[in-house]
């Protein structure tokens, strides 16, 4: 690259940290460099090869003998991540502007992102098969661990609500025991992955989650119930601003919003689906919302405990 683009740090919260270069590239400098291979150049070789365009455009990835220590992709012009923009349209609907209807857009570019992911190419020849009792089992033991970490992370009186619902919250981590098909997923999808850019909308960020294992292959659903989810956490940062003057016509708004993002990715998935696993991913994600916070982001411990305490109004029995 030429020597006097100019650069300009992105500021949103992030893992790793990212400068706009000339207003052309991004850089994703990885904080700490991490050992190849890496999911994320091999996930962008992939799409580019089977026609996936809804993302930024790679250029390249930098290694330091064998870490990777940088990304290079396109800037996209006017892009917001969906914490803001998302949280702008449901600011607006609850101040009497036009409705927030952002889950079918959502479920739509889910939809069309797992069925590339999910298409053979020479990067991944096998990208999609089917779990084994043993990887359902894996999960379920993950989620568990997430809430394990969570009861001793948490502390105060969120701590006290965490462990009167424990429970509750470990018997809703269970995954049926049926065979389900995997592929390769995103593994971090929330709506601050997804960029409303000058030219629509993008998905980004393939590093996959800070505080979950990843595996080769997972069911589609573990990448939808975290989106479902951030719809979620979208409404608490809206009740945080408005100080939760809305909050009845917020879960309105976000159960409205699951529905039409469930409707919108159904088709585009197919088989690729089993639903029956949202409620156990969903809840195993909230838990490393805790653990995430609590090692990373304290200040966002809020949003994962509404969605709690929504989901568990009342205590164990």
């Amino acid at each position: 690259m030429p020597a006097d683009l100019g650069e300009r740090a992105i500021t949103v919260d992030q893992t790793h940290r990212s400068v706009i270069v000339g207003e052309r590239f991004v850089v994703k400098w990885l904080v700490p460099p991490l050992p190849a291979p890496q999911r994320t150049p091999e996930l962008l070789a992939h799409l580019a090869e089977v026609g996936f365009d809804r993302t930024a455009r790679p250029y390249a990835a930098l290694y330091a003998g064998t870490d990777l220590t940088a990304l290079v992709v396109a800037f996209l012009p006017g892009a917001l991540d969906g914490w803001d923009w998302a949280t702008d349209d449901l600011l607006a609907e609850l101040d009497g502007g036009a409705p927030a209807a952002i889950g079918a857009e959502l479920g739509r570019l889910a939809g069309e992102l797992h069925a590339a992911l999910a298409t053979p190419s020479s990067v991944l020849p096998s990208p999609a098969g089917t779990a084994t009792a043993a990887d359902l089992a894996s999960w379920v033991e993950q989620g568990e661990r997430a809430l394990d970490d969570a009861l001793g992370l948490v502390d105060g009186a969120d701590g006290t609500w965490l462990a009167g619902h424990a429970a509750a919250i470990r018997a809703d981590l269970r995954l049926p025991a049926a065979p389900t098909p995997v592929q390769r997923l995103h593994g971090d999808l929330h709506v601050g992955q997804v960029l409303r850019w000058d030219e629509g909308y993008a998905v980004v960020d393939f590093d996959g989650n800070p505080t979950a294992p990843q595996d080769a292959a997972e069911p589609a659903a573990r990448d939808v119930a975290q989106l479902l989810t951030s719809l979620e956490h979208v409404g608490a940062i809206a009740n945080r601003r408005t100080g939760h003057a809305h909050r009845d016509r917020v879960r309105a708004w976000a159960a409205r919003e699951r529905a039409a993002l469930l409707d919108a990715y159904r088709p585009l998935a197919g088989e690729l689906f089993d639903e029956r696993l949202l409620r156990g991913f969903e809840t195993a994600q909230e838990c490393r919302e805790l653990v995430y916070a609590a090692r990373f982001l304290p200040r966002w411990r809020y949003a994962p405990m509404e969605v709690l305490r929504n989901r568990y109004p009342r205590g164990d029995r």
